[in-house]
């Protein structure tokens, strides 16, 4: 059963729709996917919420798959983090007595991947080890690859061409960063955004639907991505000063109430959208 309890983004609220998510993990498995294939959300709440915007987790067949998409920078930490939120999907999927029975139990094949479409530049495709984190030497027993996709305009036109959906989303989000250039105001950038994608035909049916939605939605994502880049940097350069990590800290919280009173004032409610564990 889906997780109700997960606070929607653009992108989760787009690719949760179980026919788009068959369509996307074809194009980027290259793995053709019947149209009675079994599939199921696992997704968990409030996991990695501090560094990342969205994610999506799935059972399609045998597979389960991971698939989180950045706006930012692509944190080397990732496949330790996978290998949390694996861990307890699997726990979430599995009777809990599983593991200590005398006959093995199958479990779905796990897959990873980022979808990465943040404004650095980036390999068209890459792949992150969790074996480069293990310190000494010796004989590698546990091993996790994350695959990094680049989804912005212009990359991977191969499977963009296998995902209509993949590639009108990398379009919109290339749309809003147009108007942001030549807006001053992000809500009149976006707006400007999704008037023009619908006029275009761009997820035309997904903004006609929730275009309001998506404007609050936007509105959080990009102001929580400005505030971690900000804040990273403005940590980094308190804890040189001071010899201390405090500073990131303060800097982050401070940040936050700058921009969750900012979006107050303009009647978007963050803890409605994200949840108060989000915070």
């Amino acid at each position: 059963m889906e997780n109700r309890e997960y606070k929607d983004s653009v992108f989760s609220k787009l690719f949760s729709d179980k026919t788009i998510l068959k369509e996307v993990y074809s194009a980027l498995s290259g793995v053709e996917i019947s149209g009675d294939a079994e599939i199921e959300i696992t997704t968990l709440t409030n996991i990695l919420v501090n560094e990342r915007l969205n994610d999506l987790s799935f059972t399609i067949n045998d597979r389960l798959v991971v698939l989180i998409e950045h706006q930012s920078t692509i944190n080397a930490n990732m496949p330790l983090r996978m290998l949390m939120y694996i861990s307890r999907v699997y726990e979430r999927i599995t009777d809990s007595s599983a593991a200590y029975r005398r006959k093995m139990v199958k479990i779905p094949r796990p897959e990873f991947f980022v979808l990465y479409n943040g404004v650095d530049k980036y390999p068209a495709n890459a792949e992150l080890k969790l074996s480069t984190a293990f310190e000494g030497d010796g004989d590698i027993q546990l091993e996790l690859k994350v695959r990094i996709v680049n989804i912005n305009k212009g990359y991977n036109a191969g499977i963009m061409a296998k995902s209509k959906s993949m590639e009108e989303y990398a379009e919109f989000i290339d749309t809003i960063r147009n108007f942001q250039e030549t807006s001053g105001k992000k809500e009149e950038s976006f707006v400007k955004a999704i008037e023009y994608c619908i006029g275009h035909g761009i997820l035309k049916e997904f903004l006609l639907q929730y275009g309001k939605e998506v404007i609050n939605m936007l509105m959080v994502e990009f102001k929580m991505e400005d505030a971690l880049a900000v804040n990273r940097e403005e940590g980094r350069e308190e804890g040189r000063e001071e010899g201390r990590e405090e500073g990131w800290e303060k800097g982050r919280e401070a940040e936050k109430e700058r921009i969750m009173k900012m979006l107050a004032d303009k009647g978007i409610d963050i803890k409605e959208i994200l949840g108060d564990d989000a915070l």
